[in-house]
């Protein structure tokens, strides 16, 4: 197979459209809740079936209220992210900081807490450094 064959074809691969089982982001745009709540996991399903609680409603009316291009810094980690989310951009707190989100087209069903993770790996450095002086003195493999 020609070089130039292979190198188009990943491009074809590359700029394949969205979906989520079978619906492009235009069309889950347009489709209500309900609707929508049939085509994600059971967790979501679950979520958007109960309700959202007062603080996710009122930060999905900040979302529909502030402009496309701002930030906007929220506290709900428990928050689903639905299509006409995809485009922003959201801080989500960590506990210590916020972390900012680009929300994707493949974050749909998710939650923003997913995104902004609250603990992050502590590297050590060797062994026996500030214990014991026992310790200081391990063989070396």
């Amino acid at each position: 197979m020609p070089k130039g064959r292979k190198a188009k074809k990943v491009e074809v691969r590359r700029k394949k459209e969205f979906t989520l089982r079978g619906r492009t982001l235009p069309e889950l745009q347009e489709l209500p809740l309900s609707e929508l709540a049939k085509l994600l996991g059971a967790r979501a399903r679950r979520s958007i079936r109960r309700g959202f609680n007062s603080e996710t409603t009122i930060f999905f009316e900040k979302m529909r209220s502030s402009p496309k291009d701002s930030v906007l810094w929220t506290h709900t980690r428990d928050a689903l992210v639905l299509p006409d989310h995809v485009g922003r951009r959201v801080a989500v707190h960590t506990g210590k900081e916020f972390k900012e989100v680009e929300v994707r087209p493949e974050m749909i069903g998710h939650y923003y807490g997913e995104f902004a993770l609250t603990r992050r790996f502590e590297k050590h450095s060797g062994p026996g450094v500030g214990a014991t002086r026992s310790s200081k003195f391990m063989p070396l493999k």
